[in-house]
Formats: C-alpha cells, sequence, structure tokens
C-alpha cells in the first residue's frame, strides 16, 4: 500500500518523529480502520503547511474548534492517497485554487491527542490523530474565502510571527520543525 510505504519511507528529523513513527507503523499494523474515524482510539488525519513563493508567510485558518490559527487538514476517511486529503482540505478550507505540493513526500510526522468534546450533538471521546503533512505552496495574491462551518478567518501569516498567532503550544513545536526544515 502507497500511504503505507510513504510512512515506512519517511525519514524522521528528530527522536519525536522517530518515536511517533515507531508507534505509527505499531498502529498500522495492529488496527485495520486506521484511515477511518471509525477507529475510536487513533485515526489518520492530513494536513498541508502552505507557504508563499517566497518562503515568508504561511497560510493558516483561525479554527473554530482549536480557536486558534492552525494549519489546514482534515480526516483520511478511507481515502488512501494522502496527499490527495491535505491538498482538498487546503483548497476547500481557505478557497485558494491554486494550491500545489512542493512534492509529494510526507514533510511532517506527528501523533496528537485529541480532548473529548460534543459535536453535532453526539460526545466524541478523547483519541489520537497521526498526523501526515505536506510542504504546499500558494500565490499569496489569491482570494481567500472563509468556509464558515470549520473556520472564522483565513489569512497569511508571516512566517516569523506564528508563534503570535497560535496558541497551542505542541502545534507550535510542530511548526517550529517545519520552519528548522524550510532553512
Amino acid at each position: 500500500m502507497y500511504w503505507v510505504d510513504s510512512i515506512k519511507n519517511y525519514i524522521p528529523c528528530n527522536n519525536q518523529e522517530k518515536n511517533d513513527k515507531k508507534i505509527i507503523l505499531n498502529s498500522i499494523d495492529t488496527f485495520n480502520d486506521i484511515l477511518t474515524r471509525h477507529n475510536e482510539v487513533i485515526h489518520i488525519t492530513s494536513s498541508a503547511f502552505i507557504v508563499n513563493k517566497n518562503r515568508n508567510k504561511t497560510l493558516m485558518i483561525h479554527h473554530n474548534i482549536y480557536n486558534s490559527w492552525c494549519w489546514t487538514g482534515g480526516h483520511a476517511d478511507g481515502e488512501i492517497d494522502l496527499l490527495l486529503v491535505a491538498l482538498n482540505e487546503a483548497k476547500e478550507e481557505t478557497g485558494v485554487k491554486n494550491i500545489f505540493p512542493i512534492n509529494d513526500n510526507i514533510y511532517s510526522l506527528d501523533i496528537f491527542p485529541v480532548l473529548g468534546r460534543v459535536k453535532n450533538g453526539h460526545y466524541i471521546s478523547s483519541h489520537l490523530h497521526i498526523s501526515v503533512a505536506y510542504l504546499m505552496e500558494a500565490d499569496d495574491n489569491e482570494t481567500l474565502i472563509v468556509k464558515a462551518d470549520e473556520n472564522s478567518g483565513v489569512k497569511w501569516i508571516p512566517i516569523d510571527e506564528i508563534d503570535v498567532y497560535s496558541n497551542e503550544e505542541h502545534m507550535k513545536k510542530v511548526y517550529g520543525k517545519i520552519l528548522d526544515k524550510l532553512k
């Protein structure tokens, strides 16, 4: 399976990714429904870290659930092409039509805790997201459109100001890791 091979072939950039990769591969071997939310313990999401051509800004959304500026992304929901998931979510959540993967390789591999919450009148228990993220590029002059059911803002943020906009400490570490790789 290509999506599994892309994770197996991913070269971790630090100890966090090395440990997370080991747990991710073990979870893939353990669960047969890891690509869907039917797995209420751990499942795959795919995200995009979107930069402009000059690599001095990143396109972020103000996420309604997390009340923070963050990258775009969503659940795999059974789709095996994780790059396509990240690309579709990026376009859907920002309104930008011309977003392109810089390449088709995974750029960041992480496991995130998701706290329990009520969504659409149903309680969703705490669980883990396997985050497979890709580096993408878009034109910072293209029209941005808010997707009101998911976010309350879309904007280009100067890369050196991500920590000012993001209020999620665990995500600040991920963005820092990605920015280090961009250098």
